[in-house]
């Protein structure tokens, strides 16, 4: 499995080295990486790149990604467009379609809520605190009833409707996942832009990497993560790749931060808040994160559909090549990928 180099240091700078990927700050060398072992590079805040660093890059279809110093999304660097001329026609067709866009946005939404209801299950299992379980078990039967009202779904915007109410669900459960007093990670309500919180920062942070692996992942099979069949077109908005990743939300990011909080591995002084009240993490602990994420992402499991043995970071590559499958006709519905 292809690894992702995130570089956090402000003032840092990549350069080509024969083969390799040089990292420096202030004239020091901080790390050289194989640019074989990639398949991405996030580059935040004040970080800079060498024309031929770039083009070797594009080369070796290893995408180079800018995000602000928090994570948003600024500018990506990529080869020529790979893949298939045909299926990107095919998708473009099928997102014209309405009823093959239900059909795939209701197998997305669909996977998006079975994954809720087998987090909050599994939460409600674990959990120390009886009133939290038993609150966790209502939620997960709430978002169950949910997922039975969407079969009978006739629009994409009846579809996105009940993605809607499962996910008001599931972040209203959310402060019961956490043990104990979450005390300064206490969680109230979703906020986006900006974090007013710092499990809100931590969720949007992650949101952030797993829309640059999902992004990458469709791009990888020939896809145009542009055009997606659950979320609206818009300019400058990967629509395919927040279809893709909405039935990873809770299993690879929500469940992730989670652990983090329970597990004591994030400290409320890893926080500052801006002028505009908005919560960001220090370098330290999006430092922190990063390896953390990384070591998520190399976590070994069985494919449910595929029944094949792969890592976590590869499930988006995996459900973008069944979704490339689905267009080109070889598989006639897509498979939502589920955890237990």
């Amino acid at each position: 499995m292809s690894n992702t180099l995130y570089v956090t240091t402000q003032g840092a700078r990549l350069r080509k080295q024969g083969e390799t990927i040089v990292v420096e700050a202030e004239r020091e060398k901080l790390a050289t990486v194989p640019l074989h072992h990639l398949d991405g590079v996030l580059c935040f805040g004040n970080v800079s790149a060498t024309p031929f660093l770039l083009h070797a890059c594009a080369e070796a279809g290893v995408s180079v990604s800018f995000m602000s110093e928090y994570g948003r999304f600024l500018a990506r660097v990529e080869g020529p467009v790979s893949g298939n001329v045909l299926l990107r026609r095919e998708q473009y067709r099928r997102a014209d379609d309405a009823t093959a866009c239900l059909g795939l946005a209701r197998a997305f939404v669909t996977g998006k809520l079975a994954n809720c209801r087998a987090c909050l299950r599994r939460f409600s299992r674990d959990h120390p605190e009886p009133d939290k379980s038993a609150r966790l078990k209502a939620a997960a039967d709430s978002i169950q009833a949910t997922l039975n009202n969407l079969g009978s779904a006739s629009t994409v915007d009846q579809s996105r409707g009940h993605e809607g109410e499962g996910a008001s669900v599931w972040f209203a459960a959310f402060d019961d996942t956490l043990h104990g007093d979450p005390g300064e990670f206490r969680f109230e309500r979703r906020s986006r832009r900006p974090p007013l919180n710092r499990t809100n920062a931590l969720l949007s942070f992650g949101y952030s990497l797993l829309t640059h692996d999902c992004s990458s992942a469709l791009q990888a099979v020939g896809l145009d993560p542009a055009v997606g069949f659950l979320h609206v077109d818009r300019p400058g908005r990967l629509s395919l790749a927040l279809d893709l990743m909405e039935e990873f939300r809770p299993a690879l990011v929500d469940r992730f931060v989670v652990s983090l909080i329970n597990q004591k591995q994030v400290k409320a002084d890893g926080f500052d808040v801006d002028e505009g009240g908005a919560v960001i993490m220090t370098p330290d602990m999006r430092k922190q994160f990063l390896s953390a994420w990384q070591k998520r992402k190399q976590e070994g499991i069985v494919h449910p559909f595929t029944q094949e043995r792969t890592t976590l970071g590869l499930v988006p590559f995996i459900q973008a090549r069944l979704l490339a499958r689905v267009l080109r006709g070889d598989l006639e519905v897509y498979p939502p990928f589920s955890v237990r």
